[in-house]
């Protein structure tokens, strides 16, 4: 055996065994570097420049600060990690309980007419209230606890769920439907078969509303008569006129946020793969 031989069957196994290292997509670098870039200028801003007042807007160092004292000793009774998780507790309760009343009914709503011309005249009432206008009738009915507040997530949540699910039943093609028709698909069968999976894009938009509604609805709840929670921190931040400790809980919210929107984005690839991104 030569030596070319040779190199080259001990070369096979560590060429085999290689890594590839997945590189960043252009999106993900623009992304990056804009926030790069605004992280510079808020330094700048409230530093060097002095075109704001630190006293206004906190300086990246304060704010630094700010995270380690509630995330290390706490702040409004609790720490960062536990306001977090009691936030995402309500927004949770509030939001699922708001899947499940109102996607079942987009559905039948959207499907037969006799339910429409029965619920939607209801429905059309209570749409055009804003969730914070529950705010006080939640606190008459269940008191300043927590179920008041998964109360007004609730109503923020369930007005987008119901109205995008309707909206996908009546988009359905005309063909689909006689199609199944043709087939002998019965009703039961066509709604697991044909009409969810048809609504799934539709239904998908209105959970990532409802979720941002969830989110919005929530801080403004904990404004009034919380324990805990991140809205709890900017009552307590107002009133203490803490400017970096105030943004440390919007940046929270913001965070805890995004993250919820990207698993949803994540289940909606899973339930949903023959659709690509564009």
């Amino acid at each position: 055996m030569n030596t070319a031989k040779k190199s080259s069957l001990f070369a096979t196994p560590f060429a085999t065994a290689s890594i590839s290292v997945p590189r960043l997509t252009k999106r993900t670098r623009i992304g990056v570097a804009t926030v790069v870039l605004a992280i510079l200028f808020w330094y700048l801003a409230t530093g060097p420049l002095g075109l704001v007042n630190p006293v206004r807007f906190p300086a990246p160092a304060q704010t630094w600060q700010a995270l380690v004292r509630i995330s290390t000793d706490g702040y409004a009774d609790a720490t960062l990690m536990q306001h977090i998780l009691h936030s995402c507790k309500l927004v949770l309760m509030g939001f699922f309980a708001a899947v499940i009343v109102g996607i079942p009914l987009g559905l039948l709503t959207g499907f037969s007419v006799r339910a429409n011309a029965l619920i939607n005249p209801i429905f059309l009432l209570i749409r055009p209230i804003p969730p914070l206008a529950w705010i006080p009738l939640a606190i008459v009915w269940l008191g300043l606890g927590d179920a008041a507040k998964v109360m007004v997530i609730w109503f923020a949540a369930f007005v987008p769920s119901v109205i995008n699910t309707q909206t996908g039943v009546r988009m359905i093609e005309p063909y689909l439907s006689e199609a199944a028709e043709m087939l002998g698909i019965k009703k039961f069968a066509f709604v697991f078969e044909v009409l969810v999976p048809a609504t799934l894009p539709m239904m998908f938009t209105g959970l990532r509303l409802s979720l941002q509604a969830s989110w919005t609805t929530l801080v403004a709840a904990e404004l009034i008569g919380a324990a805990a929670g991140l809205g709890h921190v900017l009552t307590q931040g107002s009133l203490d006129i803490d400017s970096a400790m105030i943004l440390v809980a919007m940046a929270a919210v913001a965070v805890c946020g995004g993250l919820m929107t990207v698993a949803l984005s994540m289940i909606e690839k899973r339930v949903m793969p023959w659709r690509k991104e564009s």
